[in-house]
């Protein structure tokens, strides 16, 4: 039986996927890069150039849907590939000056629309914002990516729930 905390927690969960699409509906934003190419763009901006397998793995992806998303993107101007010098048959993505400044543009709308939606708070309430989320995703990230949460067995990616 969950806590009650745990139900609120659920329950919060569910609302605030349905605000992020709520808020990805009634904004503009997504017309410049959707959320895939913002996240993938801003992926290879904080980590570096990436083979594709390694941003699928840090992006959750399966490598067949990282490389749809990065043929899409290399097509738009976003990003650029190329062989890997230590193992040519390894394909190194790397983001085109184009694809960080519309990702750039990007985060600073995004920045604004949260600052706007959060300028009633203080800023003790956005760092606690901030952290618990970051705690919320660092488990996720636990669990599903990195495989480092032992408190459960891992399952294959179809049978998760």
């Amino acid at each position: 039986m969950a806590s009650e905390a745990l139900e609120v927690i659920e329950r919060q969960t569910a609302v605030l996927v349905r605000n992020f699409e709520l808020l990805h509906r009634r904004t503009d934003i997504h017309d410049r890069l959707d959320r895939a190419e913002y996240l993938l763009l801003r992926t290879l901006a904080e980590g570096g150039p990436m083979d594709i397998n390694t941003l699928a793995a840090t992006l959750g992806l399966d490598p067949s849907t990282a490389g749809r998303q990065v043929a899409g993107m290399r097509a738009a101007g976003q990003v650029e590939s190329a062989p890997a010098a230590e193992d040519r048959r390894r394909c190194v993505v790397t983001p085109t000056e184009d694809g960080l400044r519309q990702m750039e543009a990007v985060r600073r709308r995004r920045a604004q629309d949260i600052g706007e939606l959060l300028a009633d708070w203080n800023e003790d309430e956005l760092r606690t914002l901030g952290a618990v989320f970051d705690k919320y995703n660092r488990a996720v990230a636990a669990r599903y990516l990195t495989g480092s949460d032992t408190s459960e067995p891992r399952r294959p990616a179809s049978r998760r729930r």
